[in-house]
């Protein structure tokens, strides 16, 4: 059955540095055929000569002299890399004979993700689905917000307000529709770290919404009228050297008085990184708080590194 699963595969490519990708037929059998399929492709690059990184399991490189290919899966998707245009047609030309692949050009379009490309470097956005979610709330019309949320804003939860009396302010009868919201906004904050701090107070409250957080998450959607295409510039100039940036607030959750570590990572001009996350432990100072600010930066930096040094950069 893995056979059947990963029969129908498309590339996207035209060779070279261009990125190519593989999209297969999603299979409805059962996970357990997917499991099969997966097995096979990975049995297969293996074969051909691929290396399965350490720090990331889905990706895989192939280096021969000065001619490198890199390969990522993520569930049925697979992203080619490549700087030898006779090497990745030999990778198609192996895929096609085992799983019948068909070549569909270069990808504008990946994950939800728009690719442009320019003298720059390359533009990765998600405007599209940025401008189906304010269509889907009716905001299309409506006045951009100028910040994602507003400064010093405290929000709780029902349970809370029940032993700290707070204004009216009822739950929302239907979660469904906040629920499925604030979804699309995590999946949007893949190229918009703007609203990562929004998104991840906005996500607290999942089980049991009030009416203030549907309010709050529909002020992040009028923020994204504002400018839906902005998104990240992987910038064609690198001088390969590794920033970080990191901060907390520190006690800010009123109902746990936890602090918010926040960090984004850069490679030359380039955003590789970025993360804002309730700390796990209550600190005890701001500089505790601080401190694990830095410790969970510098976690991510040495995953960085170790990836960067797995795909030879």
């Amino acid at each position: 059955m893995g056979r059947y699963i990963w029969k129908y595969l498309q590339v996207y490519g035209d060779g070279g540095r261009i990125k190519y990708v593989v999209s297969t037929n999603p299979c409805t059998d059962s996970s357990k055929h997917t499991s099969g399929g997966m097995r096979n492709l990975l049995e297969s690059l293996i074969v051909a000569g691929f290396q399965q990184s350490r720090f990331d399991y889905a990706a895989f490189t192939w280096t021969q002299g000065t001619s490198s290919i890199y390969l990522m899966i993520y569930v049925d998707d697979i992203l080619i890399m490549g700087n030898d245009e006779i090497a990745i047609k030999g990778l198609k030309g192996y895929l096609h004979s085992t799983f019948h692949i068909k070549d569909l050009g270069s990808p504008k379009y990946f994950l939800g993700i728009e690719i442009a490309r320019s003298s720059q470097g390359i533009s990765l956005s998600q405007r599209k689905f940025a401008l189906e979610i304010i269509s889907e709330v009716g905001l299309s019309g409506c006045k951009p917000a100028v910040v994602p949320i507003e400064q010093n804003v405290k929000l709780t939860t029902a349970d809370y307000d029940v032993e700290v009396p707070q204004e009216a302010d009822p739950t929302l009868k239907d979660p469904l529709g906040y629920q499925k919201l604030v979804g699309k906004l995590i999946y949007l904050t893949m190229t918009r770290p703007d609203i990562s701090y929004a998104v991840q107070t906005l996500s607290q409250f999942m089980h049991k919404p009030k009416q203030s957080h549907m309010n709050a998450t529909l002020k992040v959607v009028r923020y994204l009228k504002k400018c839906p295409g902005l998104g990240i510039l992987l910038s064609r100039k690198c001088d390969m050297r590794m920033i970080a940036y990191c901060d907390a607030d520190y006690a800010t959750c009123p109902m746990s008085r936890r602090s918010i570590t926040g960090f984004c990572i850069k490679l030359g001009d380039s955003l590789l990184s970025w993360r804002t996350k309730k700390q796990p432990t209550v600190s005890l100072s701001s500089a505790e708080a601080e401190y694990r600010a830095m410790a969970k930066t510098t976690c991510e930096i040495v995953w960085l590194r170790g990836l960067l040094q797995d795909l030879g950069v």
